[in-house]
């Protein structure tokens, strides 16, 4: 049995949603938290991945900083959900996350604050999240 190897790109990205409030950036010691969902449209081969990172202090509950990001992505050779590879929800959420990183970065320095620069992170934990989290359409 031949099998063809799924490929995919990203056609385009989107900041859909930010909130910044750095009034209550009072700490260096920082919390991350991030959440992943997707669409899979089976139509036309494509993945919508929704990629929120929310940033705390340790100390606080409530993030000072909330990102929502929108990547969108296409499939070659790949025709229904079962199909797509393990490695696309690892590799697309590191695809999106140095937008993120750097959009957050530029924001707050512009703002004429001390610039809040994430580390650069292997997010591949994230992987089951974004599989589980993902429907069809």
């Amino acid at each position: 049995m031949n099998m063809q190897k799924a490929a995919f790109s990203i056609i385009n990205y989107q900041f859909d949603r930010v909130q910044i409030d750095l009034n209550n950036h009072k700490s260096k010691n920082l919390s991350l938290v991030f959440n992943t969902n997707g669409l899979y449209n089976k139509e036309n081969s494509t993945f919508e991945l929704q990629f929120v990172v929310k940033v705390a202090n340790k100390e606080a509950e409530k993030p000072f900083v909330e990102i929502s990001c929108k990547g969108n992505f296409k499939f070659e050779n790949v025709s229904c959900f079962e199909e797509i590879p393990d490695f696309f929800y690892r590799n697309s959420i590191a695809i999106l996350f140095p937008y993120v990183r750097s959009y957050l970065s530029l924001v707050t320095t512009q703002a004429n604050v001390p610039g809040i620069i994430l580390p650069t992170l292997n997010l591949s934990n994230l992987e089951t999240e974004l599989k589980t989290n993902t429907t069809t359409k």
